[in-house]
């Protein structure tokens, strides 16, 4: 007999709600996330191109955004939260990068087409599974041929670690459902691993992580 106790759903937030919350995070002194780029992102910088335009989805306080730049990519960032836009203008503004800050919810933009060497997706996980299938496909749609996705998310396993990280766990990732999401695409590299990271106070601590690497065929 299975006597664990099932967990409550975990309520959906409204899209005002969730604004809320993350504009009264960004607010607090200091950069939730860090300066730094994520590591695994910062980890894939041979990988790059030394020259093109690059994304960063759901950017936040710009730490991604602004390395990219440094890497010498000429490079559009998207955040819903204006407190985190001005923390990520400010840091382009320290660093001497130029990037082009936009305000957008990512799951209703009118995605372009072949138009990015580079999309950055760190931590993009408060899509609802239906969101995210579209943005995995946007993505692929954005992306020039042979241009890079870099993808870093929670495993579900992070639910254990509580260390960071959405808490429903329809949101988190699992490897088969990523190389599931890109069979139609080159997976330069797909692993679930388990770390210890410091990305300021939002990130901190053992995690279970995916990271992928996922290039759009050149011919597509």
């Amino acid at each position: 007999m299975n006597t664990e106790v099932a967990k409550a759903p975990v309520p959906r937030k409204t899209h005002a709600q969730a604004l809320e919350r993350w504009n009264g995070r960004y607010a607090a002194p200091g950069f939730l996330f860090g300066e730094a780029p994520n590591a695994y992102l910062a980890s894939k910088a041979d990988l790059l191109p030394r020259r093109g335009r690059a994304l960063s989805v759901a950017d936040g306080e710009g730490r991604n955004s602004v390395w990219l730049a440094e890497h010498g990519l000429a490079v559009d960032a998207l955040d819903f939260s204006p407190v985190a836009l001005a923390k990520a203008r400010a840091l382009a503004a320290a660093r001497g990068v130029a990037v082009d800050f936009a305000r957008a919810n990512v799951v209703e933009l009118e995605w372009p087409a072949a138009l990015y060497d580079v999309i950055a997706a760190i931590f993009i996980q408060f899509a609802t599974p239906t969101e995210r299938s579209r943005l995995f496909g946007w993505f692929k749609q954005a992306l020039k041929p042979g241009g890079l996705l870099v993808l870093q998310g929670y495993r579900v396993e992070q639910l254990a670690y509580g260390t960071g990280g959405p808490p429903e766990r329809d949101h988190l990732y699992t490897v088969d459902m990523v190389r599931e999401a890109f069979a139609d695409c080159e997976i330069v590299e797909l692993a679930g691993y388990d770390a210890e990271i410091h990305e300021g106070s939002g990130h901190k601590g053992m995690s279970a992580l995916l990271g992928a690497v996922v290039r759009r065929p050149p011919g597509a």
